[in-house]
């Protein structure tokens, strides 16, 4: 333990003897209970600026087990912190004890009464939750900027509120019934009728107790008013002691005390929500001011104008969204001085009443002073350019921080009217303190700020810089009536400040809630409440070693799970790069049995089974592609051996692509209990990640790419994809998506060019995905030259029929050093150039099916592919639907052959709504995620463009 720090240095001890025991025997399986390393470092990092590792990590399977861990957490003295989501800010999601997580196995959702009500489980994401009530026109109250990845259970955990929800929406107030679990085991449902009788019986002195604490509050009038003035704003710091005035029995005063409790009262192991009305139209509108001053002088107009949100940034945040990417013309075009900015958007539900708001608006806007006219817009890009702006603030920031240092990311509320001065005196303090980059941006509506520090936060100098910051801070916002913790929760950060703020009195009443709830005090210990005034130093995470530049930018913030295909199987992309830091750390620290500990599992983990699909990419706000660093890992291991056979591979593509072909049509015609035991032995000789693993309903082989040149002038370059060679079509007798993308361009009267040589060119993907450098390179200078060629340099655009592939056409021309004046080759996707140029030559000719499971792929998400892949869907359906629990198959090339448990995991919640959806026919635009789809489904996925065909061919039959 450092002494200066209170950091963990290395490694701490697994859990074992009988206590692992008891833990593991409270639930079903013993593989539910992880003490490896890997496990524990994997899981031990959050988003905020603190680190402790946790003993062992839990993975229960239903409240019933959660409850079971907690007994044996309390009879045995051992610390326990339940983590979901893992985007917290303030410490209050990591454990030097048992880390539980209730993320994995605790994600169902019910919509109730129509939309008007949900029930849901703590591990569904805040985005997943308002998608699945989009189609009743409501939405979850609670919008924190992080709702692509935070959870249920931590914005209940944090009273979590966000940029429109306010004090009016947030998960307090909409709050109807909850299922909680208390450290002694008792399950209540405070929406059961004996609920309050249950919590009488069974927790006799906690039913008293929160009864006589009401008493106690209510007829103090000091406490009475300090509790309704704090709770008249934001806050999340301490207890909710407003339930105590807002409830009358003690069932409901415990529900709503859960709220934002941070895991430190119970486990919340499903909730019940009033929604609010999801407005479908909306116009945004970027202010610039001045200054701060102008800015919140402006504040009582707009808010009385009804704006839904008003986001503030600060002259520091406007240059730094300079630098982001979508950077909207007015703050890229802005000579920033002084400036200050407020993002304001109006909502309505319909359109008509927009256009008022938006009128409205405008010339409100003209009466404020501003440095340049405001334009509000209601298109959907413009809006979205202004919210990547004001969302990316804080993540952009930390990724740019200097090498070697620490963000830390702080979260104050007070009264509006005093919102600038307390903005100025910040100001004064991070120059007082020498913290450099302290962009100031939040929620100005309601008063509620953030404001972030880099640093190294380890020498003693930097300690006591940031305590006395700290100190001074409190003070500024103490003095101007506020709350040092709005809604990002109390966690370790402002725990020793919370009496304080409160008082003693008021403080006394909150440490007696602890103790009616959780008398042993092992229910994540050291959040919200801690009398040690220098808490917040402790534990603080150290600035990590660099380990590749693709990842070293990385701030731990966690948007990137939720779309990762090997979230529920091995590591994601936050973990895969916490661990290899780790490693690293470990290494340069001298630990090499941990160092080696952590290397022995991560192989598998962190390389064999990433999927390299590029999705968490679409998610970070730093744009880190977590994929580069797995290929870069890939080769740094490749042998000689294994990067000659890919070189020779490149050299001989054509024979290699018909070869398995050819080999997967044989082994269609004997039985799999022929090939899978031999299948399985060269797997066992050659090791599970080279050889791929053989299924029985993986089609035969197809056919070659190559075609005649067309008699006539070729309207573009036609390049199929070589995995169709391959894997043939899903079903005997069909022509395969070649085939059928011919077929439609020459009913369209499009002329295509297949290039000559196409049966040895290839996009590349094989050789990136696997980190065969030097065959890569050699395929992308063939590929090259044969699409030069083709294209008349660059005069014809080239079409890819399957996405993935698209996408790697497009690695191969970026690879391409362009000649003085060379037109650059351009690649588009056939499922795009059906959308554009053929549906509209084809017009209505077409049968339509009733139904159509969409799948959209990785690479669909990337390419921005998918507007264009459920116009072609539509085009042969009635009813196009994506599964709600949509997401990257993980079959990546050959990746769910050579681990197929990949795809079954990646997979599983998106079978489940496939079956449900009983849909006449399902597609998707690229061959192995259709095999992928249709191993998990049981259905026989196709490419959408022979659909298409298939419904052109129909009709054209009927005339």
């Amino acid at each position: 333990m450092s002494e200066r720090t209170g950091q963990t240095v290395g490694d701490t001890r697994a859990l074992s003897g009988q206590l692992l025991q008891d833990i593991t025997g409270a639930m079903r399986a013993p593989e539910q209970t992880r003490t490896r390393a890997l496990d524990r470092h994997a899981n031990a990092h959050d988003a905020s600026h603190f680190l402790l590792i946790p003993q062992a990590v839990a993975v229960p399977e239903n409240a019933a087990e959660v409850a079971k861990l907690m007994v044996v957490s309390a009879a045995r003295g051992l610390p326990l912190t339940l983590r979901s989501g893992g985007t917290s800010l303030s410490g209050q999601a990591v454990s030097g004890g048992l880390l539980v997580d209730v993320r994995k196995n605790f994600r169902a959702i019910d919509v109730l009464d129509g939309g008007a009500r949900v029930r849901v489980q703590p591990g569904v994401t805040v985005r997943d939750l308002n998608a699945r009530l989009l189609r009743y026109g409501r939405k979850f109250g609670p919008d924190p900027a992080s709702e692509a990845a935070c959870t249920i259970g931590g914005v209940v955990a944090n009273n979590s509120s966000g940029m429109a929800c306010g004090t009016t929406d947030n998960a307090y107030r909409t709050l109807e019934s909850l299922t909680l679990v208390l450290p002694s085991g008792t399950v209540i449902d405070t929406a059961a009728p004996d609920a309050s009788a249950r919590l009488r019986s069974l927790e006799p002195e906690l039913f008293a107790g929160l009864g006589e604490l009401a008493e106690r509050v209510r007829n103090n009038p000091a406490s009475r008013a300090a509790i309704e003035r704090q709770f008249a704003m934001k806050n999340t710091m301490g207890y909710g002691l407003n339930s105590l005035l807002d409830f009358e029995d003690p069932v409901d005063i415990l529900a709503h005390l859960l709220v934002g409790s941070e895991g430190t009262l119970g486990f919340v192991a499903e909730a019940v929500f009033r929604t609010v009305p999801r407005l479908a139209h909306a116009t945004s509108g970027l202010l610039v001011f001045k200054d701060l001053q102008a800015a919140n002088t402006a504040l009582p107009a707009l808010v009385d104008s009804g704006a839904a949100t008003v986001e503030l940034m600060d002259a520091l945040a406007l240059r730094v969204g300079q630098g982001l990417s979508q950077v909207p013309g007015v703050v890229r075009d802005l000579k920033v001085h002084n400036h200050a900015a407020l993002l304001v958007e109006y909502q309505s539900g319909n359109a008509a009443e927009l256009a008022d708001l938006n009128a409205a608006a405008v010339a409100l806007a003209g009466t404020l002073g501003l440095q340049s006219p405001a334009e509000f817009s209601s298109d959907s890009t413009v809006r979205a350019e202004l919210w990547h702006l004001r969302k990316g603030l804080y993540t952009s920031v930390a990724g740019a921080r200097p090498p070697g240092t620490t963000a830390l990311l702080e979260d104050v509320v007070v009264p509006v009217p005093a919102l600038a001065r307390t903005c100025l005196e910040l100001n004064t303090l991070f120059t007082k303190y020498r913290y450099e980059n302290s962009v100031i941006f939040g929620h100005a509506k309601d008063g509620n700020i953030h404001f972030m520090l880099t640093d190294r936060f380890a020498s003693q100098d930097e300690l006591d810089r940031y305590e006395a910051f700290t100190e001074d801070m409190v003070d500024v916002v103490l003095a101007e009536g506020g709350s040092l913790k709005a809604e990002h929760g109390t966690g370790r950060v402002m725990a020793p400040f919370v009496r304080r703020q409160y008082g003693d009195e008021l403080y006394e009443v909150m440490r007696r809630i602890k103790a009616l709830c959780d008398p042993a005090g092992m229910l994540n210990p050291g959040v919200i409440l801690d009398d040690d005034v220098k808490a917040h130093l402790r534990h603080i995470k150290m600035a990590p070693p660099e380990v590749d530049p693709e990842v070293d930018r990385c701030v731990s913030c966690g948007y990137c799970e939720p779309v990762c295909p090997s979230k529920n199987l091995t590591l994601t992309p936050r973990q895969r790069i916490v661990t290899l830091r780790d490693m690293a750390a470990a290494r340069r620290d001298g630990d090499v049995a941990l160092a080696d500990a952590l290397a022995a599992d991560y192989d598998y983990a962190g390389v064999d089974t990433c999927a390299v699909d590029g999705m968490c990419q679409t998610a970070c706000p730093v744009d880190i592609n977590t994929g580069t660093l797995v290929k870069h890992l890939r080769t740094e291991a490749a042998g000689t051996v294994e990067n000659a056979v890919w070189g020779a591979a490149a050299k001989h593509w054509g024979s290699v692509t018909q070869g398995a072909g050819l080999a997967l049509g044989v082994a269609a015609k004997v039985p799999a209990a022929v090939v899978l035991p031999v299948n399985k032995l060269g797997r066992k000789v050659l090791g599970e990640d080279t050889l791929p693993l053989y299924s029985a309903e993986l089609p035969a082989g197809g056919k070659a790419r190559r075609r005649p040149a067309p008699a006539g002038g070729a309207a573009a370059v036609y390049f199929p994809a070589c995995v169709n060679v391959m894997f043939g079509p899903a079903e005997a007798g069909t022509a395969g998506v070649q085939a059928s993308f011919e077929q439609l361009c020459a009913a369209a009267g499009v002329e295509l060019l297949v290039p000559e040589g196409i049966d040895s060119a290839c996009c590349g993907t094989p050789w990136s995905s696997k980190g065969m450098a030097a065959g890569l390179t050699g395929m992308h200078q063939r590929t090259l030259k044969l699409l030069r060629a083709a294209t008349r340099d660059g005069e014809l655009e080239i079409i890819c029929d399957a996405s993935s592939c698209t996408e790697g056409l497009l690695h191969t021309l970026e690879s391409e050093v362009l000649a003085p004046g060379q037109k650059p080759l351009r690649v588009v996707d056939a499922v795009a150039f059906t959308a554009e140029r053929l549906l509209p030559l084809l017009g209505e000719g077409s049968a339509r099916l009733d139904s159509l499971a969409l799948h959209p792929t990785c690479s669909s998400v990337r390419l921005g592919l998918n507007a264009a892949l459920t116009q072609v869907a539509g085009a042969v359906a009635e009813s196009v639907q994506v599964p709600d629990g949509w997401g990257c198959c993980g079959f990546a090339g050959d990746r769910g052959m050579l681990h197929p448990e990949l795809t079954a995991s990646a997979t599983a919640a998106q079978a489940a709504d496939v079956v449900a959806m009983d849909a006449t026919a399902h597609a998707s635009c690229n061959r192995t995620c259709e095999l992928g789809m249709s191993r998990a489904t049981g259905e026989n996925y196709r490419h959408v463009v022979e659909i298409l065909a298939d419904a052109v061919a129909v009709h054209a039959g009927r005339k």
